[in-house]
């Protein structure tokens, strides 16, 4: 009898956490783009810059964790607050050309607390000339 209650209670304990857990809402990264490509740029400028939108449609707030380039050349921000359901936040892409030649093809890893999305992969492309 005693092990039954106690079955019982794990059992309703489950599904009240569970519930507590679904109340919370999840949110949602839609990305407005995945790559952008800036065309032809000199080594001479300065940088060039994209904004990559992200819209929270889910019902609970959107957190962008971090956002890491895959070298010193390209160098991105994103929206530190969190998104709210509905809201819209950006991930800033700034590439310097300078000591770059020839086509680039550069990643940004975002991480997110989206569930569909904990791992984003943005590009950017283009050619870099002298």
């Amino acid at each position: 009898m005693k092990r039954l209650l106690s079955i019982t209670m794990m059992l309703v304990a489950a599904v009240i956490l569970s519930a507590a857990a679904f109340a919370k809402g999840t949110p949602k990264a839609v990305i407005s783009e995945k790559s952008f490509d800036f065309g032809t740029v000199k080594q001479t400028d300065k940088a060039v810059t994209h904004v990559f939108t992200l819209t929270n449609e889910g019902d609970a707030p959107l957190v962008i964790i971090s956002a890491s380039a895959s070298c010193g050349c390209t160098r991105p921000t994103y929206t530190a607050e969190p998104i709210a359901p509905g809201a819209k936040g950006e991930v800033k892409v700034t590439f310097i050309p300078t000591g770059q030649r020839g086509e680039i093809n550069k990643e940004v890893k975002v991480r997110t607390n989206a569930p569909e999305a904990k791992r984003l992969t943005l590009r950017i492309t283009g050619t870099v000339t002298p």
